[in-house]
C-alpha cells in the first residue's frame, strides 16, 4: 500500500525528481505501511539477483531436420498420389470399373404395358366427376358464405337504421318541446301585457 501522492517503486528505482524523492524519503520515514512496501521490493530485488542466469538456446530446430522427415509409409503414399499422372489414371480405372460393374448388375428394362383404352377412359370420366363434384361443392358452400354475410349485412344496416331513426325522433322530441316552452312562454307574455292594458286604472 502506497499513499496516494507518493510512488515507492519510481522511488526505488530513482525514478523521481529531486523534489518529489526528498518527499517522499521524509514520508517513508513516519509512514509504517510506506516502509514495509519498500522493504518488499528490496526483498523482492534480491530474490531475483540470486537466481542464476540461463543459457539462450544456440539453435533452433528446422523442419528439414530428420526428426521432422515423414515415416516411410508416409513418404511411399505421398510418391504413390503425389503424381498428377498416376491420380489421373487410377481414377479414371476406378470409373472404367465402377460403370462395368453398374452395367453388369442392372437388369434389362422391361416393355411397358399399354394400358387398355376402357380403362382409359374409364379412369378421364371417374375423374371428370370428381373434379365436377368438388367445384359444384366449392360453389355451393360460397354461395351460402355470401347469402349468410347479405343477411349479416342487411340486419346490421337494419339495426343501425332503427337506431339513427329512433336518435332522430329524440332530437325532433326534444325541439318540439324547446318550441312548446316557447310558445307557452309567448302566450303567458301576451296574456300579461293584455292585463295590464285592461286595468281601469
Amino acid at each position: 500500500m502506497t499513499c496516494p501522492p507518493f510512488d515507492l517503486r519510481d522511488y526505488y528505482f530513482k525514478d523521481l525528481a529531486e523534489n518529489e524523492r526528498r518527499l517522499t524519503e521524509v514520508h517513508v520515514k513516519t509512514c509504517a505501511h510506506c516502509r514495509e512496501e519498500l522493504e518488499r521490493l528490496r526483498g523482492t530485488e534480491t530474490a531475483l539477483l540470486t537466481l542464476p542466469d540461463e543459457e539462450i538456446p544456440q539453435r533452433i530446430g528446422f523442419v528439414s531436420d530428420a526428426v521432422f522427415q515423414p515415416s516411410a509409409f508416409r513418404r511411399g503414399w505421398d510418391a504413390l498420389w503425389g503424381s498428377a499422372a498416376r491420380l489421373g489414371f487410377v481414377s479414371a480405372a476406378m470409373l472404367s470399373a465402377a460403370l462395368v460393374v453398374f452395367s453388369l448388375s442392372r437388369p434389362a428394362p422391361q416393355a411397358a404395358a399399354q394400358v387398355p383404352a376402357v380403362t382409359r377412359v374409364a379412369l378421364e370420366t371417374e375423374v371428370s366427376q370428381r373434379v365436377n363434384d368438388a367445384v359444384a361443392k366449392a360453389v355451393a358452400a360460397s354461395e351460402a358464405r355470401q347469402v349468410r354475410q347479405t343477411r349479416e349485412l342487411l340486419a346490421a344496416s337494419d339495426k343501425q337504421h332503427a337506431l339513427e331513426t329512433q336518435a332522430m325522433m329524440v332530437r325532433v322530441q326534444e325541439y318540439l318541446d324547446v318550441e312548446k316552452k316557447h310558445l307557452n312562454t309567448l302566450i303567458l307574455a301576451s296574456n300579461g301585457v293584455g292585463s295590464a292594458n285592461e286595468d281601469p286604472r
